[in-house]
């Protein structure tokens, strides 16, 4: 790689939205754990470090902390929210405890033009999200921009090419944020820009095969976005060393798996086997309600059916995963990142030891819309590249409450009646996500002349870029209707279907 900007992850939510931002700016970004040795970042020809920002205090007993010979690298700095505080407090500068958090949208004034607001207008909005505040510049630091609440928004030492942002860039609320991040890039940091998705195919190639060399790769095969792109990848790369593992696990999508055996074990001629393990996973889940015990429980059985497949297929040494980074930023414990746990992903993290299998993730750099650039450069057809992400636990966490064949049933045709109806009006592609949940609630309904006391449908609809924030998708009322009248009429055992018109934050897509 000819050109690398290190992102230092402090456990900001936004972290890999700045990885993203620079991406977009055809300029190679990489995450790396806060603490990372210099040394390491070196042999990797880093040419700028961004610290990220963090919930952390850097007054915290345990406050994450960069190495701190970053600053003797030679390559310009740049510290973002929890970044500038590190600057100002391990520089010798001046940081105090803030009695309240800064959080929201604020006006920035640059009081001085510089590297980072070259050509930008005098004045415009951005995005506080931060605690501690920096009271006092270390030595060859000057102000360059103000907020209301902050004398100190951007600092700058163009000696050492040290820089500091009090906001964040790289949300879409900051007006110019991408200006900022590309002025870094090109004028500070003197990057070329040249990183394509086609360029990071071949370096992932390489870097897969110096991985694996002449082992054999496990993949668990479920037929999305990611697990599929994956499997491209990995497949381009080792060819017959890869072996798919598609586990029938009870809790797929309507003809789920007749699809996924005609489109890799038919057309891309992987090797691929089918674990029917249905009865085993609705078995163990039967009567479990809580969202995080049926993670647990899907992620054990996973983990069983793997084992039961590694012993047949003989000698493998990895065990390949369709990990991305939100399901990373989102599960990371506590105790190895400063991020904070939102829920467990039952595909992300260690395996038992005495499956002696090293875990490969070759997409956990990269957000959704990343991946799916991957997989057209791969070949993969529209339908299957430009599928709605589906979760890992399957319809485990569609459905509320506790999983039955029947409540299973009607939660598959009531979803295949949303998607055909989605794909008919020729949405489906254009949002986000779009499924149907199963309600643990039943409502008093006429039908004809009878009374009915049966299930509640509700529509998930979101609109969103990264699945870091989303919004629901307001669709026209006439299609609303058509899936509503449909999904009654359609599919027995329901009587209303709802629709959820929350955003995330504060709520989730998915439900559970």
């Amino acid at each position: 790689m000819s050109e690398v900007i290190a992102v230092l992850d402090f456990g900001s939510q936004y972290t890999q939205v700045i990885a993203r931002r620079l991406r977009e700016c055809q300029v190679y970004s990489k995450v790396y754990r806060f603490d990372t040795p210099v040394e390491t970042l070196q042999q990797e020809n880093v040419r700028g470090v961004i610290l990220s920002g963090g919930p952390s205090s850097v007054f915290a007993k345990n406050a994450p902390m960069p190495d701190r010979r970053v600053f003797e690298m030679g390559v310009p700095v740049l510290g973002i929210c929890y970044g500038l505080q590190l600057l100002g407090f391990l520089l010798n500068g001046k940081v105090e405890k803030s009695t309240h958090r800064e959080y929201g949208r604020s006006r920035l004034t640059i009081d001085r033009e510089g590297s980072l607001f070259k050509d930008l207008p005098e004045a415009f909005q951005v995005w506080n999200s931060h605690g501690d505040r920096l009271i006092g510049l270390p030595e060859g630091f000057r102000q360059i921009a103000h907020t209301e609440n902050s004398d100190f928004a951007a600092i700058e030492d163009p000696e050492r090419s040290f820089y500091g942002l009090q906001f964040h860039p790289e949300v879409f609320h900051s007006e110019y944020g991408m200006d900022v991040l590309r002025n870094f890039l090109f004028k500070v940091c003197n990057c070329k820009g040249d990183w394509t998705m086609a360029s990071y195919v071949d370096s992932s190639i390489d870097r897969i095969r110096e991985i694996v060399g002449d082992k054999h790769v496990i993949l668990g095969l479920s037929g999305g976005v990611d697990s599929s792109v994956a499997a491209a990848l990995i497949d381009r790369a080792i060819g017959d060393q890869l072996t798919c593992v598609f586990v029938d696990n009870g809790l797929l999508r309507k003809n789920e798996v007749e699809a996924v055996e005609k489109l890799f074990g038919d057309t891309f001629e992987m090797n691929l086997v089918v674990a029917r393990s249905a009865d085993l996973f609705l078995d163990k889940l039967k009567g479990v309600t809580d969202p995080e015990r049926k993670r647990k429980i899907i992620g054990n059985i996973f983990v069983e059916v793997f084992e039961q497949e590694v012993e047949k297929i003989g000698e493998v040494d990895f065990l390949a995963q369709g990990t991305i980074y939100p399901d990373i930023i989102e599960s990371v414990p506590i105790g190895d990142n400063p991020a904070a746990l939102i829920k467990s992903h039952h595909n992300v993290g260690g395996l038992p030891e005495r499956m002696k299998l090293k875990i490969l993730e070759p997409l956990n750099q990269l957000f959704k819309d990343e991946v799916r650039r991957l997989g057209e450069e791969l070949g993969l057809p529209k339908n299957v590249v430009w599928r709605q992400p589906f979760p890992g636990p399957g319809l485990a966490v569609r459905v509320i409450g506790e999983i039955t064949p029947e409540n299973l049933n009607i939660l598959r045709e009531a979803d295949t009646i949303l998607i055909e109806e989605m794909k008919n009006a020729d949405l489906y592609y254009k949002v986000w996500q779009s499924f149907a949940v199963f309600l643990p609630v039943r409502t008093v309904g006429v039908m004809g002349d009878e009374r009915t006391y049966d299930n509640v449908i509700a529509l998930r609809i979101v609109e969103s870029i990264d699945a870091m924030t989303a919004d629901w998708a307001q669709l026209p009322h006439e299609l609303l209707q058509k899936i509503s009248n449909r999904i009654i009429n359609e599919v027995n055992g329901v009587n209303r279907v709802v629709l959820d018109i929350s955003s995330k934050p504060p709520s989730t897509i998915e439900w559970e």
